[in-house]
């Protein structure tokens, strides 16, 4: 297991990227980001891309990640507690802290386009 911790302002998809850069992970998967963001910035269920400004708890995510893309979901929510969540994709700006906890996989994990869907979807490998 990895667990690491993204200071205030990173964007929390690129401190993810860059950390699997950095430790060389080729196949993972996400049980946990824990944290706060000022802003959020996710694709809904019919592809359309939404900036949602915060204060945001995260309050749940999980996802995969592959050495040629990351798939995760996200949900946070405001201080009311209304809760948003969606794809995570860059623009979701850490406000205290976002901390990380991730499984190395030994399977060989990637993304392929699919035509039908018309995204890069998983595939893995032995």
């Amino acid at each position: 297991m990895i667990i690491f911790r993204l200071k205030p302002k990173k964007d929390l998809k690129q401190g993810i990227i860059d950390i699997l850069n950095e430790k060389q992970i080729k196949s993972g998967i996400i049980i946990c980001i824990v944290g706060s963001l000022n802003s959020a910035t996710l694709r809904m269920a019919d592809s359309t891309i939404k900036t949602f400004k915060g204060p945001f708890e995260i309050v749940s995510s999980q996802g995969t990640v592959s050495e040629n893309g990351i798939h995760i979901h996200i949900a946070v929510s405001d201080t009311e507690g209304h809760t948003v969540g969606g794809h995570l994709r860059k623009g979701c700006i850490i406000n205290t802290t976002a901390e990380i906890c991730m499984l190395k996989s030994d399977l060989h994990l990637k993304r392929v386009f699919d035509p039908d869907t018309g995204y890069k979807e998983l595939v893995v490998e032995d």
